[in-house]
């Protein structure tokens, strides 16, 4: 009976927390019997790639946009320099830091070398830079996993743990393997009852994780190895509770941790781009009865929020208010819909898909569609002149918004709408638009975009705080 436990990058920088409060936390008798997935260290994807909010291009982003300027070669040389001062606040001793500088600077040289290779043989006619951005992609994010698992490896058997740095990352493989065979061969040569593994979060695989799932690629590989180990539960360590709302919004004496809740919810919260766990990942969790725990870093004492498969809150309430900002509502009116909507829906969802548009929710009448997608407004122009193309005779038009939602395993409240409405009115807010499903799990809210922080406050004064919960609304066990 092992757990599967995954670090995240904020929590990986600080790692006299990570050793005190998660490796060798007083609860436990020992520190074996559980496998590590560890992120890079906060920051550092994000310059290896591109800033995941801002879209700040990293070294990726700079090589992909334009390798003759070299600008992605003094981006990467500066990030190697960062780097190696990462390694010299964490090792004191000379011996060690050297062999993690060693470490380093082999994955970084390399790199270089494919890149600089890459780009030389770009410059002749018959090869593209595009058919290889993947693998350039996936070889820049494996680096930052590397870096982090390894230094976490030396870190703890520095300190008296038998910790074992177990590479996913296929560097130099000559095996293209799939992502379970990879980890199965890994798992292979573990003995979990006396080895702790850190594994590195990034899994070479053969058909490209990033190209699936993106910047989720580490939440894939814990799920893979927490389902192909048979463990009896996934733990993800976080910075922050998963809690009843952003604290920065309503305040940390008011946000309060969930402490049970289920993998529904989680979907819900992914849908608004807050995720708990990619929900790809979350699927092989929930097909194999492994309960998700979501664990603060720096409260050890605290059980965090357990995610299972059948829970349901004993008294119908809502447990998190969450939201997101920057969504464009595309509005389109046609009187000839009427009677041919299904028609009209189907026409207009393949153009979303072929711009790769998140769709957060919709709205469906007589003879008027609008779907709110999460993406730029570049994006947003070019869906909107496609459908333009497509139905001439429609209106069309388009609204910055911003959707809050709130989210409950079990909502069947009577009067909950009309009462997270009023709370809202009495506040001046101005609904756009409402949507309330059936399973009772979530209510989404439409509003203008300069409204999105008093809606999350008042709606969470009017359905959390008034409960006065403590120290979560459901304790976890």
């Amino acid at each position: 009976m092992h757990t599967v436990e995954k670090i995240g990058g904020t929590s990986m920088s600080d790692y006299s927390s990570v050793r005190d409060n998660i490796i060798l936390n007083k609860q436990r008798c020992k520190p074996y019997g559980r496998i590590f997935v560890v992120s890079a260290y906060a920051g550092v994807t994000d310059r290896l790639l591109e800033h995941k909010k801002s879209g700040k291009p990293g070294v990726y982003g700079l090589f992909s946009a334009g390798m003759e300027d070299g600008s992605w070669l003094r981006e990467f040389e500066d990030l190697h320099t960062a780097l190696r001062e990462i390694n010299a606040a964490l090792f004191a001793e000379l011996d060690l830091l050297d062999q993690a500088n060693d470490f380093l600077k082999a994955r970084m040289d390399e790199a270089r070398r494919c890149l600089l290779g890459l780009q030389t043989l770009c410059q002749h006619g018959h090869f593209s830079l595009a058919s290889h951005l993947n693998t350039v992609r996936e070889m820049l994010a494996s680096i930052g996993e590397a870096h982090s698992a390894w230094n976490m490896a030396a870190l703890l058997r520095r300190d008296g743990v038998n910790a074992c740095f177990v590479d996913l990352t296929g560097w130099r493989t000559r095996q293209h393997l799939t992502l379970d065979e990879r980890i199965e061969e890994a798992l292979n040569k573990l003995d979990v009852e006396t080895q702790l593994p850190i594994v590195t979060g990034y899994a070479h695989s053969r058909h490209g994780l990033m190209s699936t799932f993106d910047r989720g690629y580490s939440e894939m590989t814990f799920s893979r190895l927490a389902v192909l180990s048979q463990a009896s539960e996934a733990i993800i360590h976080k910075e922050f509770h998963l809690s009843s709302a952003d604290p920065r919004l309503v305040g940390e004496v008011n946000a309060v941790p969930i402490g049970r809740t289920n993998y529904d919810v989680a979907d819900q919260l992914a849908n608004l781009g807050m995720e708990a766990i990619h929900p790809r990942a979350a699927k092989g969790l929930r097909q194999s009865k492994i309960p998700l725990r979501v664990r603060n870093t720096f409260e050890p004492d605290h059980a965090g929020t357990l995610i299972t498969t059948d829970y349901c809150s004993d008294t119908p309430c809502v447990e998190i208010v969450a939201g997101c900002k920057g969504v464009y509502a595309l509005e389109i009116f046609d009187q000839d819909m009427v009677g041919n909507i299904h028609d009209y829906d189907v026409e207009v969802l393949k153009v979303i898909k072929r711009f790769k548009a998140h769709i957060v929710a919709k709205d469906i009448n007589a003879n008027t569609l609008a779907h709110y997608l999460k993406s730029n407004l570049k994006t947003i122009k070019r869906i909107r002149a496609e459908i333009e193309s497509q139905f001439p005779e429609a209106e069309i038009d388009q609204k910055k918004v911003a959707i809050v939602s709130a989210i409950g395993s079990d909502m069947k409240v009577p009067g909950i709408l009309a009462e997270t409405v009023q709370a809202l009115a009495e506040k001046k807010i101005s609904l756009l638009a409402v949507h309330q499903s059936m399973r009772q799990v979530d209510m989404q809210f439409v509003i203008d975009e300069s409204d999105y922080e008093s809606t999350v406050k008042s709606l969470h004064a009017a359905m959390v705080e008034v409960h006065d919960h403590g120290r979560a609304i459901c304790l976890a066990s």
